[in-house]
């Protein structure tokens, strides 16, 4: 195996006892990353009823999605210090009881400014919740059983994305938007009360000072970067305000470097991120997260807006990307243990790719099979790359830095998401607002019609027909025809990208070893 852990001669669990026991401790894990994923694929439900209850803008519902987000990105690695600094038990069992009692204080509070800024808080209490949750497995796990347990870990998170949608649909639709929140406390009481009789505490061995200038330095510079990037398609990529941003960000990270470089103590030790199979697990994280959350967003638009179906329906048909990938992240753990992290990364990610190439089939009036065989394919790569990326990460940092190992995994993750759904939904708008017109006249509008259309290029950017209220039947045909074909060929070409991406992370994945620190043990305290 590669991951790190608490070795058995190193630490004596008692068999009659269930602090410590491994199990246990996955079973407690899970419960808080289910809780995590259910919520984070429900609030897409959620908002349309969130805006006519609280009369919210457009512009409302995004930050009540990306203030939660930007928290999250920003302080994963934060989190993952003070569970190795304060304690990973406690560190986690704060952040599930904060999560939930935001989560229920957004269904509570009665205005979209009190939801965003609970929303906000509920995204930094994410982040001291999700980074432990794999220190706190590392801890737990004997060596030979630790990537099967990451495997379910990961299997856990797919399922709860997966059952959000329609969980959150059936809430909606029968009971309010605020029950969508309110389903947290119920997890959150269960996992603390779990959490406080299973879990064993662990921390670093050696007490340090907390870096705090690191700390400034890294969430200002990660806050810019997530900004710039959520936003750029808003404000327009070469904006001043967007560039800004980036170039702002860029300079508070090679600030932070810096820093790191001279404390004694630093929040993120360089010697770990120099590592080439860290350096390498973070990337191969970052772009199969990349090419998923870009990808399954535009093909939600796709089912939703072309096809017509309601997120529920959409999210059961994503369903296959979901349950293979909870199935093959066991297979990813066994793959991992028997070859290294490097076979099922090259592996999982060359999957990936082959997976979005036959997505290029798909058109507008394309049937089901057009989609579930890549969405298998896709649940396959995923599942094998997350988990063996997990061990190239956390096995090849020192055992007192799995909290930051679990943050640095995490951070790439959120990123990776959120330059995915930025870079496709850009590649998408280009290539509508420059085939928009001649679609539209080769369906059968005059050019002269056409041209004045291109005013509405963003809404044709999510698959939606803007035919005009009233229009006949045959405008209203043409219209649909034009627009859904400049769609298409927008997500064609954002597929292509992400297969690209995929392939240059198989190749990267070529180059990753096993874990150099299979030797470390986490001290357990209690």
């Amino acid at each position: 195996m590669s991951l790190t852990t608490a070795s058995p001669a190193t630490v004596a669990r008692p068999t009659s006892h269930r602090r410590g026991n491994p199990w246990w401790t996955l079973a407690c894990v899970a419960l808080g990353v289910i809780m995590v994923g259910i919520d984070g694929s429900v609030v897409a439900i959620a908002n349309p009823y969130i805006a006519r209850s609280l009369h919210a803008s457009l512009a409302d519902l995004q930050w009540v999605t990306n203030a939660y987000l930007l928290a999250l990105a920003v302080l994963l690695v934060a989190g993952g210090k003070l569970g190795d600094r304060y304690g990973r038990r406690l560190v986690y069992l704060i952040g599930v009881a904060g999560f939930a009692a935001c989560s229920v204080g957004v269904g509570l509070v009665g205005s979209i400014t009190g939801v965003i800024v609970l929303r906000t808080l509920q995204g930094a209490f994410g982040a001291l919740l999700m980074p432990n949750t794999l220190a706190l497995l590392r801890s737990a796990f004997p060596q030979e059983k630790l990537n099967q347990a990451v495997g379910i870990w990961g299997g856990t998170s797919a399922l709860a994305t997966a059952a959000g949608p329609i969980v959150g649909g059936l809430l909606v639709e029968h009971v309010s938007w605020e029950s969508v929140f309110y389903i947290n406390a119920p997890i959150a009481a269960i996992t603390v009360v779990i959490g406080l009789v299973v879990l064993a505490e662990s921390r670093e061995t050696v007490r340090q000072v907390l870096d705090g200038l690191g700390l400034v330095l890294l969430a200002g510079s990660l806050f810019c970067l997530v900004f710039g990037v959520v936003e750029g398609q808003t404000w327009g990529w070469g904006a001043p305000s967007i560039d800004g941003l980036l170039a702002g960000g860029a300079v508070l990270l090679v600030a932070f470097g810096l820093v790191e470089a001279k404390v004694h103590a630093p929040l993120i030790p360089l010697r770990v991120i120099a590592q080439r199979s860290v350096a390498l697990g973070t990337v191969t994280v970052l772009l199969t997260f990349f090419a998923m959350y870009g990808v399954l967003f535009f093909v939600s638009l796709y089912l939703q807006n072309v096809h017509g179906l309601d997120p529920v329906g959409a999210g059961v048909r994503t369903l296959p990307l979901t349950l293979v990938f909870a199935v093959s992240s066991p297979l990813g753990a066994w793959l991992t243990g028997r070859f290294g992290p490097r076979v099922p990364i090259a592996l999982g990610l060359g999957v990936t790719g082959v997976a979005l190439l036959l997505l290029l089939s798909l058109e507008p009036g394309s049937s089901y099979v057009h989609l579930w065989p890549s969405f298998v394919l896709l649940g396959i790569g995923i599942g094998l790359v997350v988990v063996a990326s997990t061990d190239a990460i956390v096995a090849n940092a020192p055992a007192d830095e799995a909290g930051i190992a679990g943050g640095i995994q995490t951070t790439a993750l959120q990123f990776g998401g959120v330059l995915g759904t930025a870079v496709l939904g850009s590649v998408i708008a280009t290539v509508v607002g420059s085939r928009l017109v001649g679609d539209l006249t080769h369906a059968g509008l005059p050019h002269g019609v056409a041209a004045k259309f291109q005013v509405a290029k963003e809404l044709v950017a999510q698959g939606v027909a803007p035919v005009p209220k009233g229009a006949p039947a045959a405008l209203a045909k043409v219209v649909t025809t034009g627009s859904h074909q400049a769609f298409m060929s927008g997500l064609h070409e954002a597929l292509l990208v992400a297969a690209v991406v995929s392939f240059l992370g198989a190749i990267a994945g070529l180059f990753v070893s096993r874990g150099e620190h299979r030797e470390g043990a986490l001290p357990v305290i209690g």
